[in-house]
């Protein structure tokens, strides 16, 4: 994990999914999901480092208001976690299997204020 270490991996750090409202109240009805449209498209679920999230919020949630901000901790994840180029060849965490509620260690909203997403202290 030493190439993972040099771009912020770490062992027990918590890794974020956001989620819209409706997906949220899914996975917390049915205790488990395969993901977002995109996550189902793709074949695992995109999940985002803290120094990650707010340029995925940017990217991919512009405008949306109505979002919560899933962390879960990576090594909690076991094998099914795999650590992928994407962005600028930044490695991403992508879930090969369904997340479940269980694996949720905190969420929040994840507010909209004069178009910019406000992510809690720590990961702005």
């Amino acid at each position: 994990m030493t190439g993972a270490r040099a771009q912020g991996i770490t062992l027990g750090m918590l890794i974020y999914k956001i989620f819209r409202t409706d997906e949220w109240q899914a996975l917390r009805r049915d205790g488990t999901t395969s993901g977002a449209p995109v996550d189902l498209a793709d074949g695992y679920i995109h999940f985002s480092t803290a120094t990650q999230a707010a340029e995925t919020a940017a990217k991919h949630f512009a405008g949306q208001d109505g979002l919560m901000l899933i962390a879960v901790e990576a090594e909690a994840l076991g094998e099914a976690l795999a650590w992928e180029p994407s962005r600028g060849g930044a490695l991403f965490p992508h879930l090969y299997r369904d997340l479940r509620l269980e694996d949720v260690h905190w969420a929040q909203p994840l507010p909209l204020a004069d178009g910019v997403h406000q992510f809690p202290p720590g990961l702005e």
